[in-house]
């Protein structure tokens, strides 16, 4: 499998580049990077400390890929997604603060010509816990207040998270409520908290990778579902059996859910 990373400059798309250079199924052929970058034209490899590998750093195509997996911004995401419809290129999408606008016209711009796997996040224990999530809400009977908390390190740009968003979806449907139902609680006499809100906190600070808890709390007893991660390898390496699983699918919108299933 012929590989692109675009963000290759980026904490992931670092660790994408190091994931696909220890595969024996994956060969990566170009590395992507915004146009006047400082780093166009050193070596991905080198760059990722994984040795060099003779493939430059570029903005241009190159290389002749399947797949592309992209960790970078919005706006950069949007361009690429454009240009793998052109190509006919497999898309791997992991970048966080995508609206719902951009989301929508992947799916209907893109996803038509070219197999799409859009994820707020690629790790396995994650995309199990949306699941966790969803059946938990469904289960318990009424009266469970739920809130989502979220922690990631002081850099991370976008609030809340797109896995707290997501794991909010999955509660939301699992109680039957319209995602409407998603607050994130402001500071002050904001009143007391309603039966059908579903708030979402977020934390930054430090160089927390990413953690997630979903309390369902009642009279008498709390639940919570959490997931930690400890490395962002872990995530490379969801994005690598992403690739794989999207690598001669038909055309298509597709989640990890997919991945897992």
């Amino acid at each position: 499998m012929k590989m692109a990373v675009n963000g290759a400059c980026g904490a992931m798309g670092r660790r994408v580049i190091a994931a696909a250079v220890a595969a024996e199924d994956c060969e990566l052929v170009c590395a992507l990077e915004r146009e006047g970058h400082p780093s166009l034209g050193t070596d991905a490899g080198a760059m990722a400390g994984t040795g060099e590998l003779g493939v430059a750093l570029t903005s241009e195509w190159c290389g002749e890929p399947d797949v592309l997996v992209d960790f970078s911004a919005p706006q950069s995401t949007m361009q690429r997604a454009g240009q793998c419809a052109e190509r006919r290129v497999a898309l791997v999408v992991g970048t966080t603060g995508l609206t719902k606008e951009q989301t929508e016209r992947i799916e209907q711009k893109v996803a038509p010509h070219v197999p799409v796997l859009l994820a707020p996040n690629m790790s396995l224990g994650v995309n199990l816990l949306f699941r966790l999530v969803e059946w938990v809400a469904g289960a318990l009977p009424e009266g469970y207040d739920v809130e989502i908390v979220e922690a990631h390190h002081r850099r991370k740009k976008d609030s809340p998270s797109g896995t707290a968003l997501e794991l909010g979806r999955r509660a939301c449907r699992g109680l039957g409520r319209d995602a409407q139902a998603l607050t994130a609680r402001a500071h002050g006499m904001v009143g007391e908290r309603t039966r059908e809100e579903i708030a979402i906190h977020a934390v930054r600070g430090g160089d927390i990778v990413g953690e997630h808890t979903v309390i369902f709390a009642g009279s008498g007893e709390r639940l919570e579902l959490t997931h930690r991660a400890g490395s962002r390898a872990l995530f490379a390496s969801g994005a690598l059996q992403a690739a794989r699983f999207v690598h001669g699918r038909p055309a298509g919108l597709y989640s990890m859910q997919d991945v897992i299933a």
